[in-house]
């Protein structure tokens, strides 16, 4: 194997083996707590523009299989890893992690301390980085600080559909019709929204309140995603919309972007909640949940209208983990109810707004619901009306 460099931008330097593609990245330089699920790690839309950093040593050991991927391509700018497994071992495995990332054109590094760097990150805070296999740490250093930096670049048009698409059985005339807005919707959303009864259409990130409401939804969902969500203007703006004009559910990024329509300011976190163990408290009823997270960002409940209230927390740091509307059938989460990787503890939620679906539709109330379970999530969603998506 040939040397790979990691470097942040405090001159603090990783020298490891390189795999995948052997290519310069840049990003902000993230962790993840999550045990397993580094293929659905890589392709989470809400890590586009990071460098990604497993703590758990050991990456690669199951493969690289055809259904558990969450988007169209790995999104990630670059994969750091304790150790690089190149036999791996499961049933279901067509090809291995270094591969994969070569035919994305992703470069990964192995042989870190990873568990080093991520107390680094949780000490300093996380910061930008570039993986390089041909420059010295001055040169990379130098390039480095011509690079923009992650939260002053809108990234969600670069993840989100560029075309309309359904996911679900159009023939069915009984089930709920949900429009997904896709600000960089993970395809286990598409996934447990069919299983209970709903054919989910998503739209480009852009696409208006107007035109949203012009499909005739039961109800709008408003997905996870990267990035900073003061920049998304023209997500804000269809949000407020669509309020009192159909049953909504915000998801992660889809959480602030709800959050700053009813009044909220977002502020960014000091390393981020990303992993599959993080601890939510729901307030109504005092029940603790595991959670799957992947976000930098998070709200300020201060500045919150008197129409909403916190409805979840972060038992960790107190930080607002979701809220609900007192008059209209708006509810939000900051984390990931769709999992994958993490717990299934939170499909109820999905399960909850379904049901403010059908109590604003009474005429839906027949629709039957299913419960999600894991066989449910093996099937990768396909565009049956569309292409659903970029094809690069």
């Amino acid at each position: 194997m040939s040397d790979v460099l990691l470097v942040l931008e405090d001159g603090s330097t990783y020298r490891g083996d390189a795999f995948g593609a052997a290519v310069r990245v840049h990003g902000e330089v993230v962790f993840t707590t999550a045990m397993t699920g580094y293929q659905e790690a890589l392709t989470d839309p809400s890590f586009a523009g990071q460098i990604l950093v497993m703590t758990y040593p050991l990456q690669g050991n199951y493969g690289i299989n055809a259904e558990d991927i969450e988007s169209r391509r790995i999104q990630v700018n670059g994969f750091v890893v304790r150790e690089d497994c190149a036999m791996p071992s499961h049933w279901r495995s067509k090809t291995t992690l270094d591969a994969y990332l070569r035919e994305n054109d992703v470069p990964g590094i192995s042989g870190v301390d990873t568990r080093a760097l991520t107390r680094k990150l949780r000490t300093a805070g996380v910061m930008m980085g570039t993986v390089t296999p041909d420059e010295t740490v001055n040169q990379a250093l130098a390039r480095l600080r011509t690079m923009p930096r992650y939260g002053t670049t809108d990234l969600v048009p670069a993840v989100s559909t560029h075309d309309i698409y359904s996911y679900g059985d159009s023939s069915k005339v009984e089930r709920l019709n949900i429009v997904v807005v896709d600000l960089g919707v993970k395809y286990n959303i598409l996934r447990v929204l069919d299983r209970l009864g709903c054919r989910a259409t998503a739209v480009p990130c852009r696409t208006s309140g107007e035109d949203i409401l012009a499909m005739n939804p039961d109800g709008v969902l408003l997905s996870p995603g990267p990035g900073d969500p003061a920049l998304l203007d023209y997500a804000i703006r269809s949000a407020s919309a669509l309020v009192g004009k159909a049953p909504l559910m915000g998801i992660c990024l889809g959480h602030q972007v709800l959050g700053e329509v009813f009044g909220a300011k977002s502020f960014k976190l000091k390393f981020g909640h990303r992993g599959a163990n993080h601890p939510v408290r729901e307030e109504a009823s005092g029940r603790v949940y595991v959670t799957a997270q992947n976000h930098g960002y998070a709200i300020d409940e201060a500045g919150l209208s008197a129409d909403v209230e916190v409805s979840h927390r972060n038992v960790n740091d107190g930080t607002v983990e979701g809220l609900r509307h007192r008059r209209e059938p708006v509810m939000t989460i900051q984390y990931h109810s769709e999992a994958s990787p993490g717990p299934l503890d939170n499909m109820y939620l999905f399960e909850r707004f379904v049901d403010l679906v059908r109590d604003a539709h009474p005429a839906t109330r027949s629709v039957a619901s299913a419960r999600v379970t894991k066989r449910s999530m093996s099937q990768q969603p396909a565009a049956t009306s569309g292409r659903g998506g970029r094809d690069d």
